[in-house]
C-alpha cells in the first residue's frame, strides 16, 4: 500500500503495526550501559518494530500537545545547531511531507520529501537503555499501581518519569540524545531529520509505549514482565523464619487473614460491583412554579446553580472513576473572577443571568463574553493572556523574537509590530500573537473594536496565527474592526 507521497507501508493504521525481528532487545547484559559505559546498540538492531502510516498535514496546530512531546521537541532543539534547519523541517512536517514512520529499538525512520520532490531516508538514533535498567525501571514501576494504570492510559505522568530518574532512569532524551542520520549528507540535523521528529512527537502525544519502543522494550514485552514481577511480589515467600523473631506488636497487619478469608467465602455474600457513571449530569429542578420566591431570591439563578452543580458533580465523578486517579495532582482552586468565567461558560445562562455573572466579576457583558471564548480555549491559562499583560524579561523576549523569526521562510512572514510587552499585530489584518509565560502563542482577532481570543495555544506562532485567519475568514470577521 501507498501513501499520499508515494511511500510505501504494510497498514494504514494510525497506530501502526509491530513485527518481530529477532529474540529481543539489542542491549548489553553487563550493567545498564554495557561495561565501556558505551550503552545497548543505537543501531536498532534486531527486535520488535511498528510502522506509523503517514499522518496528514498539521496545518493550525502543534506538534506536540503533552508534556512529554513537548519534552521531546525540547531534546531536538537543544539539540540542533542551525535553527534555520529546524525551522525548514518543522514546514516539511507541516505540509505533510514525512511519509510512514518506522520505530524500533534506537531508531526511528522515514522517507522525507523535499518541496521539490526529492525524497531521502531520514533516521534519528536514540540510546537503548540496558538490561539493569530496565530492571530498576520495572521494580519502581510495580511498586506504584498508579504508573502501571497510568503505562495503560497510554500516559507517561511526571511522576512516572521522576521516579524513573530517582532510580538512574532517564526515559526522556537530553541534549545530544538525538543523533541524525539522513541520506542528503548532512551531519547535523537536516530539514529531514529534523521534519521526522516533529511527526514522531505527534505519534509520541497518543502512545508513549512508542518512547519506550525507542528505548528498547515493546508494549507486550513490558506489560508482560510487568505482570510477572506484580505477581511475583504478590506471593514472595517469608525471609527464612526471621518474621519469627518479631514480637507480637510488629507481627499485626491490617485486614483478614487469607486462610480466614477462604473459609468464610461461601457464607458471606459477594460484594456489589460498583456503580457505573451516568452518561450525562442530572437535570436540575424547575422553580418556575406559582408560589412567588422570597424577597432576594432570584429562582433563575438558583436553577443556573443547580444546573453548575449537577455539571460539576458528574465531572468530578468521572475523574474519580479515571485511572491513576489518586495519582493525580488536586486541581487549582479558582478565584471568584475566574469561577464566574467558568459557570458562564458551562451553564450558558441567559442574558439575564450573564450580566449578573458579569457584573459581579467586575466585567461589561462583552468582555464576559471574551472571557468566556478565552475559557473555552483553554481553561485558566487562556483567561490570563486574555487579562493580563505581563513583561518578559530580556531572556525570554529574545527567545521570543527568534521564534517568531524562524517560524516562516524566507519573505513568507506577515509585518508584525509589537503592540505590548509580549503581544505582536499583524500589520493591515486585524490579527495578533500573544506569548504565555509558558512560551506559547495565543491568537487574537479584533471584532468590534476589541481584541478577542481567535484559536487555542500553539507551540508555533506560524500555526497559532494560521488558525486564527481560518478561523476569521470562516466566520467572516477576519479584517474587520479598527487598526491598532
Amino acid at each position: 500500500m501507498s501513501d499520499d507521497y508515494g511511500y510505501d507501508y504494510e497498514d494504514d493504521s494510525p497506530y501502526g503495526t509491530e513485527t518481530e525481528y529477532g529474540a529481543g532487545d539489542a542491549h548489553v547484559p553487563d550493567g545498564d550501559y554495557g561495561a565501556d559505559g558505551a550503552g545497548a546498540s543505537r543501531d536498532g538492531g534486531r527486535g520488535p518494530e511498528r510502522t506509523f502510516a503517514a499522518l496528514p498535514p498539521a496545518q493550525g496546530r502543534g506538534f506536540a500537545t503533552s508534556w512529554w512531546g513537548r519534552a521531546w521537541l525540547q531534546a531536538l532543539e537543544d539539540t540542533a545547531l542551525d535553527g534555520q534547519q529546524l525551522k525548514q523541517g518543522r514546514q516539511l512536517a507541516r505540509k505533510g511531507g514525512v511519509g510512514a514512520v518506522s520505530v524500533r529499538p534506537g531508531r526511528i525512520t522515514a522517507m522525507v520529501r523535499d518541496r521539490d520532490g526529492t525524497a531521502h531516508r531520514s533516521d534519528v538514533l536514540l540510546q537503548q537503555l540496558g538490561a539493569g535498567a530496565w530492571d530498576r525501571f520495572l521494580d519502581m514501576a510495580v511498586d506504584r499501581a498508579g504508573h502501571i494504570a497510568a503505562l495503560l492510559d497510554r500516559e507517561m505522568p511526571p511522576h512516572l518519569v521522576e521516579d524513573a530518574a530517582g532510580a538512574g532512569v532517564e526515559l526522556l532524551p537530553g541534549i545530544g540524545d538525538l543523533e541524525p542520520e539522513c541520506t542528503c549528507g548532512a551531519w547535523d540535523h537536516c530539514p529531514h531529520t529534523g521534519a521526522l521528529c516533529y511527526q514522531v512527537a505527534r505519534l509520541l502525544d497518543e502512545d508513549p509505549f512508542v518512547l519506550l519502543l525507542m528505548r528498547g522494550r515493546d508494549e507486550r514485552r513490558l506489560l508482560d514482565e510487568l505482570q510477572v514481577r506484580s505477581a511475583a511480589r504478590a506471593i514472595r515467600p517469608g525471609d527464612g523464619g526471621a518474621a519469627e523473631a518479631t514480637d507480637d506488636a510488629e507481627r499485626e497487619v491490617r485486614g483478614v487473614p487469607a486462610g480466614e478469608a477462604f473459609g468464610v467465602a461461601g457464607i458471606l455474600p459477594p460484594l456489589p460491583a460498583p456503580p457505573s457513571a451516568p452518561d450525562t449530569p442530572g437535570l436540575g429542578p424547575s422553580l418556575d412554579t406559582e408560589t412567588p420566591p422570597a424577597p432576594g431570591i432570584d429562582p433563575a439563578a438558583l436553577e443556573v446553580l443547580a444546573a453548575d452543580s449537577a455539571v460539576r458533580a458528574h465531572r468530578m465523578l468521572l475523574d474519580a472513576l479515571a485511572p491513576g486517579h489518586e495519582e493525580q495532582p488536586f486541581p487549582v482552586e479558582l478565584t471568584p473572577r475566574q469561577d464566574a468565567v467558568r459557570l458562564a461558560a458551562d451553564a450558558r445562562p441567559d442574558a439575564r443571568v450573564g450580566a449578573r455573572l458579569a457584573s459581579g466579576s467586575g466585567r461589561t457583558p462583552a468582555d464576559l463574553d471574551a472571557a468566556v471564548r478565552a475559557w473555552r480555549y483553554g481553561g485558566v491559562p487562556a483567561l490570563a493572556v486574555l487579562d493580563e499583560e505581563w513583561a518578559p524579561d530580556p531572556e525570554d523576549l529574545g527567545r521570543a523574537r527568534v521564534r517568531l523569526d524562524e517560524a516562516w521562510e524566507a519573505g513568507e512572514r506577515p509585518a508584525l509590530r509589537a503592540s505590548g510587552r509580549a503581544r505582536w499585530t499583524m500589520a493591515g489584518a486585524d490579527l495578533q500573537l500573544r506569548l504565555d509565560r509558558d512560551g506559547r502563542w495565543w491568537p487574537y482577532r479584533k471584532e468590534r473594536g476589541r481584541w478577542v481570543p481567535a484559536g487555542p495555544a500553539d507551540d508555533d506562532p506560524a500555526g497559532a496565527l494560521a488558525g486564527a485567519e481560518e478561523g476569521g475568514a470562516a466566520d467572516g470577521t477576519s479584517g474587520t474592526g479598527t487598526a491598532i
